[in-house]
Formats: structure tokens, sequence, C-alpha cells
């Protein structure tokens, strides 16, 4: 692995609280699930819904298994639980990249519940992508990990904190290389030290911790294989990938 390894620039950026999403995962699990429309814009079945629980009350994102659009490169069915595993890896980083989000049993039957996030309107979103925002820094490590096959602009959710969570994680953790991403800036450059710590801890928890426990419940052996492979390559050559000759480097619509 390479020695040299940047430091990342002080810019405002910190993950949401342990407490905070523990809260919202038990009311995604246990609470009343009431579907309040639908976002049309979405390639799958995408429900924009309220999930109460004890008296209180959130909105949330709903996507039931059967109204996925089959794919050719990813098996029928799976794309509610690759969220799931998306947002397990994600809480294993302690990045909070991935808003909370539970598989259960809804209107429509089981699917993917998430938190819905408020965001920043006035954040120009493709000058957030050109950005060197340490958090868009982190997702670009946690991209590579989980072989996010569509990081596209509109999947950012700045908040005013200056927090970015990333969403739509359903066409993640093929076995195939698949990585398409608009968050190239860093591809070559050397890991910042906190990815290279939180990586090996990855690798660790992935071959004998909870993490791989559960995403062996999630996702194919083979796909949690390819992961573990991912996480040991990124520390081998101790950069950050460079974009894949053999597959399109950039998703369509980039935003």
């Amino acid at each position: 692995m390479s020695s040299a390894q940047e430091s990342e620039p002080v810019l405002k950026s910190s993950p949401p609280s342990a407490i905070q999403d523990e809260g919202a995962l038990r009311m995604l699990r246990d609470g009343r699930l009431d579907v309040a429309g639908r976002l049309v814009e979405a390639t799958n079945m995408t429900l924009y819904c309220s999930v109460t629980l004890a008296g209180r009350t959130a909105a949330c994102v709903y996507k039931p298994v059967r109204g996925e659009r089959p794919l050719w490169d990813f098996p029928d069915g799976t794309l509610a639980a690759r969220e799931v595993a998306a947002f397990e890896v994600s809480q294993a980083t302690g990045w909070g990249i991935v808003p909370p989000t539970v598989y259960r049993d809804g209107p429509f039957g089981p699917g993917m519940c998430q938190l819905w996030i408020d965001t920043e309107h006035e954040i120009d979103l493709m000058g957030l992508v050109r950005s060197r925002h340490p958090g868009l820094r982190r997702m670009a490590v946690f991209d590579a990990v989980v072989n996010n096959a569509d990081r596209k602009g509109g999947h950012l959710l700045p908040l005013p904190d200056g927090h970015v969570y990333g969403v739509d994680h359903g066409v993640c953790f093929a076995a195939e290389d698949k990585l398409r991403t608009v968050l190239w800036q860093w591809r070559g450059k050397p890991l910042a030290r906190d990815a290279v710590a939180v990586l090996a801890k990855i690798e660790r928890d992935i071959e004998s911790g909870a993490l791989g426990r559960r995403l062996r419940q999630l996702l194919t052996l083979a796909e949690v294989e390819a992961t573990w492979t991912r996480v040991r390559r990124l520390l081998d050559t101790g950069v950050h990938p460079y974009p894949s000759e053999d597959w399109p480097a950039i998703p369509w619509p980039p935003i």
C-alpha cells in the first residue's frame, strides 16, 4: 500500500449521530406506514410515505420489491436488499453516507424503507459535484467499496449543516466491476488517512464480523466476497480507483 496519503481540506461536514439513526431505524422498522404519494420520475416504484410510532411521525421513501423493473445485469427482486446492504456498509464506516434504511413489509409487500431527507435547495448540485468536499471524497471511497453503478449528481442530498447524504443504491454490489460515478476528481490520488483506517476496519468486519454476517443475509456469497476483494484492492493500492476502460465511467444522465 502506498505510504503517501493526502490530508483532507478543512470543510464543514460531520455525519449524523448514531443515536439519531437508531431512533429512526426503530420508527422505520416498527411504525405504521401510510402511502401519501408517488415519486413519478423514479425508474422503479418509489412511494412517499409517512411512518408513525408512539405518537411521532416522519416522512420516508418506500420501494416495494414488486415495483422493481427487471434489469439485464442484476437478479430480479434484489434491489431493495442492495439498498439495505449499502446502509449497512455506511453504518460500518461511521461516515453516515446513507440515510437510515430498513427492509420491511408495507402496503405493497416487502421492500426498502428509508428516512426522507430534506435538502439544502440553494446548493448548486453541479458545483457540489465538482467540488473537493470531504464528504464527497468519503462517498467516492464508499462507492468504490459497494461498486456503485449509478452515482449521479441527483443522488446527492446536501444538508444545510454541510453533511451530504447519498441515495439510490439499488444497483450496487455486483460481483463484476461496474463503478460509474460523477465523483472522479480524486482518481489516482492517495487515500486520506481516515479512509485507510476505515477500510481496514471494514475488511475485518466483512471477513469475520457483524457486517459480513449481515451482508450474507442480503447478498449472494459471491457478491460479499467481491466486496471484500474491492476493499483489499483499495488498501493494497492506497489510491482512489481510476475509471474502467471496459465500462462507462459516468452514468447517464449524470445529474
